[in-house]
């Protein structure tokens, strides 16, 4: 029996049982009101509910004995063992052997199913990260966002949003003029200018545009300057997609914020100039001292913002205006922003423009703030100078054991790693430890295969050791920490869930032999047993897989 399987039972009762107390009206009880917790202590059962609480006074009933009621019928519900009520109206339920094991079965069966929900479904969501100026390597901030933001979209993903994971290239505007100037100065062998990028990888990308374009030092200075900043835009953004990548961040839309500014060439108008015409059309645009402005006071602002300046030049809030814009037409309802601890500023900024827009700022637009992370020993990078790479990050600490230890904390947490400590193969590192119970369950597989252990039976009453019954009820509760995480924009909750779920498995491991000792004939206990250690290993990968983290089957 899963945990659905409980609350739908736990519902069909409860329509009669509301009937009876209100003179036939149910007060529109809903599926979904009806939610179960595992007990902390896991000798009050392996379900509790406090649906009792809830609607005892909505139906003119006292609580206790309305859950009294509940459980007795809750009782005769096949595969429910006992129904108590405890305190003043919670509900405690315990599953015996057979309900409770059949959910190894179950798990096997759904494979990389299992877990996924159906919890954000309906909602398509644009989810906004990392987004660095393509003028440098990625660095340790970066790092953080990636790694929680593709987590993010991935439980997302399983909880049935549609989404977008979206990168916004900074790719117009004064620093790509710095940025090109800098290269074609290192071409030319001369000082970095005055305000532009130092570092080695600068030199570097000045080699590579060179052979790209070997006359460019004969080019007159704009036209070399203009070239310059085009190859050396492109070889650093594929550079950070590539980095990207071997973190294992892949983005659905590369979004270039040079589409805003390009006019088109039938209106002679730009998304930019259309962004203010349709701010205005919402009756929030007003002009004052030769400037636009949008009034974002009406919306919680701090101070209404110029969208134009008097010379006709926009501002950076006409850029993010016609973006935020553009994400609604491409028909996303709802938009993430993940923006770093520096970006506070930026908050009432964008909820301001969301009601500029026409949207709610309440549930239209959503910003997460991070705070800052930092690795203890590392070298600034030799290439970049002043700044943590995410490639030297990498090399050093090994990609799995920064993602996982990123992932494992709320973005809302400062930060600081201990590489030492994430290299080591032992349980004090987290990542290890996770990854060596999924390695261990593909251990006793092949073990089991070799013993000829199969899964031709499966006798989910034999699966009763304490053991089992604690992994049984940790597995259960895989989809609900899914959907949680989701809900809550916190992948953090998976990881802290295999890790628990990891230290269970090693306990059953040390009690609970899947393949027989010496003579001893194979029974169905050591089938059954068999059913549960994939179903562990199984849960193991799809959650690493939620944290983009391999699950390896040695180590």
């Amino acid at each position: 029996m899963t945990p659905d399987d409980l609350s739908a039972a736990l519902f069909d009762l409860l329509l009669p049982l509301a009937e009876r107390h209100r003179e036939g009206s149910s007060t529109e009880l809903r599926r979904e009101d009806v939610v179960l917790e595992r007990p902390r202590n896991r000798d009050h059962g392996d379900w509790a509910s406090n649906i009792a609480l809830k609607l005892g006074k909505k139906l003119g009933a006292n609580p206790r004995e309305f859950a009294t009621e509940l459980a007795a019928a809750l009782g005769d519900v096949p595969g429910v063992a006992t129904a108590e009520v405890a305190g003043p109206g919670f509900i405690n339920v315990r599953l015996d052997a057979a309900a409770a094991g059949a959910l190894a079965k179950v798990i096997v069966e759904a494979g990389v199913e299992y877990g996924r929900n159906e919890s954000q479904a309906g909602r398509a969501i644009n989810l906004e990260f990392v987004s660095a100026n393509p003028t440098g390597p990625l660095h340790i901030g970066h790092t953080r966002w990636a790694a929680l933001g593709d987590s993010i979209a991935r439980v997302l993903k399983a909880s049935g949003a549609t989404v977008a994971s979206e990168y916004y290239i900074n790719d117009a505007g004064s620093q790509m003029d710095t940025f090109g100037a800098s290269v074609l100065a290192a071409i030319q062998g001369k000082p970095t200018p005055e305000g532009g990028y130092p570092g080695a990888y600068i030199a570097e990308l000045g080699r590579q545009v060179l052979e790209l374009e070997p006359n460019l030092t004969e080019l007159p200075d704009d036209e070399a300057l203009a070239i310059a900043r085009e190859r050396a835009y492109q070889l650093q953004l594929a550079e950070i997609e590539k980095s990207l990548a071997s973190f294992n961040v892949h983005f659905d839309v590369w979004f270039s914020e040079r589409e805003l500014h390009a006019k088109d060439a039938q209106t002679g108008t730009s998304a930019i100039d259309n962004a203010v015409e349709r701010l205005r059309q919402q009756g929030h645009v007003f002009d004052e001292d030769d400037a636009v402005w949008v009034r974002t006071t009406d919306f919680g602002d701090d101070k209404d913002r110029v969208i134009r300046r008097g010379n006709s030049i926009y501002t950076y809030f006409a850029a993010d205006a016609a973006y935020y814009l553009s994400k609604s037409d491409r028909g996303f309802e709802h938009k993430i922003y993940l923006l770093g601890a520096d970006h506070h500023g930026y908050v009432h900024r964008l909820r301001a423009l969301a009601g500029a827009a026409g949207d709610n700022p309440d549930t239209d637009i959503e910003i997460l703030i991070g705070q800052l992370v930092s690795v203890n020993g590392a070298k600034l990078s030799k290439r970049a100078g002043n700044i943590i790479e995410l490639d030297d990050l990498q090399a050093w600490i090994g990609t799995d054991a920064l993602r996982y230890s990123l992932a494992r904390y709320p973005a809302d947490s400062p930060l600081t790693l201990d590489p030492e400590q994430l290299r080591k193969r032992s349980n004090d590192n987290p990542v290890f430890y996770v990854q060596y119970a999924h390695a261990r369950t593909r251990s006793v597989a092949r073990n089991a295969e070799a013993a000829e252990v199969d899964r031709s039976a499966f006798t989910p009453e034999l699966l009763d050791h304490e053991t089992e019954s604690a992994l049984l009820g940790a597995l259960q509760e895989f989809p609900r920490i899914v959907a949680q995480a989701a809900e809550l924009r916190e992948p953090h909750r998976v990881a802290r869930y295999l890790e628990e779920v990891a230290g269970l498995y090693h306990r059953w491991y040390d009690n609970c032999r899947v393949i027989p000792l010496g003579d001893e004939p194979v029974g169905d206990v050591h089938r059954s047993r068999l059913w549960l250690n994939d179903a562990t290993g199984q849960v193991l990968r799809n959650g690493l897989d939620l944290v983009g983290v391999t699950a390896p089957d040695r180590m």
